[in-house]
């Protein structure tokens, strides 16, 4: 018989489901930017600062990037889970990505709202 230790590590149904759920939303965004680049088909910085300055691709473009971070959370986290088996460097490395993904979030809003 297996003695299975729950250690909080987040494992389960949510976690799968929050990964597809990302994974949707980074595919639709990725369709609208495709069919909007098809159809007005810019060709330089001024052409591509309108498409994101339009204030739906710009919440959008968040969106995805949101979903993009929180997807990378879920999978580096599980992988740090199961892979480094000294808690104190776990923890370091958990505390480094989730900084620099805080760090990429406010970039790219940032970034977004600065055009």
């Amino acid at each position: 018989m297996v003695n299975r230790v729950v250690v909080g590590a987040g494992y389960g149904l949510k976690d799968w489901i929050a990964q597809r759920a990302t994974a949707v939303v980074m595919a639709v965004y990725t369709l609208i930017l495709l069919a909007t680049l098809g159809a007005l088909g810019p060709s330089g910085f001024e052409a591509w600062r309108s498409i994101f300055s339009n204030g739906f691709m710009q919440f959008m473009t968040f969106l995805f990037f949101i979903s993009l971070f929180w997807h990378v959370w879920i999978g580096v986290r599980d992988i740090l889970m199961d892979y480094i088996w000294n808690d104190g460097l776990r923890l370091v490395l958990m505390i480094a990505v989730v900084a620099a993904l805080v760090g990429y979030a406010g970039w790219a809003a940032k970034i977004l709202w600065r055009l």
